[in-house]
Order: structure tokens, then C-alpha cells, then sequence
């Protein structure tokens, strides 16, 4: 599942954007929807990973038996996606260059998954290190 959202980074990286990527599938890993950080691109800062797949999925009548696959720690924008629709799970690529709010979604009942996945890690250090001021924007840091 995770090689959705990695796929869906790298896309966005080679759009000119933030390269994180998220992908929606249900328990029995059909995929549902994908999508990765569009910010840039459609100059919309609401246009997150995780936001972009659950637009994409489309309309689910439960949404407890699903799994948001994420290459990046969600932010408190994407958590609050994950909890206001009850996303049953959420699995992580790597925390290391970002904790969003992972820890927040565990303590109220999400499963979560922090895989710590060397390919998630690279992406996220190179483009930090390139492009600090876009990331600092994403984040909502000063630059």
C-alpha cells in the first residue's frame, strides 16, 4: 500500500511541488482513492496528501474500515481529516522530518503505523534541504 503513496510523492515532486503522498484504501486493500500534495500546483493551501485521496475516494458510507496510507506524518489539518470521518487507520512512511499528529490520532482510537520507510526519509531530507522556504510555508513555519 505504501508504494501508492510513494508513487503519488514522487509525482508531485516532479510537478514543481511538496512531495508527500497518500492513498485511501479499505481493509481489504482495495485502493479507494489517491493523491499527493497539490499546494503548489493548483495554489491551494488546503490541497494536502491525505486531503487529495479522500477527495478522490469519493463518497464511503463508513469510513472506520478504511486505512489512510501517508507517506508523512499527517498535520493537524490532515489529522482532524482522519478523525472528523473516523478513519479506522492510518499508515505512516516515515516521522523522522516531520511528527504531525500521529501521536493525537492514537490516543483517540486510531490504529496507527509508523513504518519508518528509507524511501519517505530520502524524499522529505532532499526536499527540505532544496527547497527550506516551500517547506516552511507547507508547515506554517516563517521562513
Amino acid at each position: 500500500m505504501l508504494d501508492v503513496a510513494v508513487a503519488e510523492a514522487r509525482a508531485g515532486l516532479a510537478e514543481g511541488g511538496i512531495p508527500i503522498g497518500a492513498a485511501l484504501f479499505s481493509v481489504d486493500g482495495t485502493l479507494l482513492g489517491r493523491g499527493h500534495n497539490r499546494r503548489v500546483q493548483d495554489d491551494d493551501p488546503s490541497m494536502h496528501a491525505e486531503t487529495a485521496a479522500f477527495r478522490n475516494a469519493g463518497r464511503q458510507r463508513d469510513y472506520r474500515k478504511t486505512i489512510m496510507v501517508t507517506t508523512l506524518s499527517p498535520c493537524w489539518y490532515c489529522s482532524g481529516l482522519v478523525r472528523q470521518f473516523t478513519i479506522g487507520a492510518v499508515l505512516i512512511g516515515e516521522a523522522r522530518t516531520f511528527h504531525g499528529g500521529h501521536d493525537w490520532l492514537a490516543e483517540h482510537g486510531v490504529e496507527v503505523t509508523v513504518l519508518d520507510d528509507e524511501r519517505c526519509v530520502g524524499l522529505m531530507t532532499d526536499f527540505i534541504a532544496a527547497r527550506p522556504e516551500l517547506w516552511n510555508e507547507d508547515i506554517g513555519e516563517p521562513s
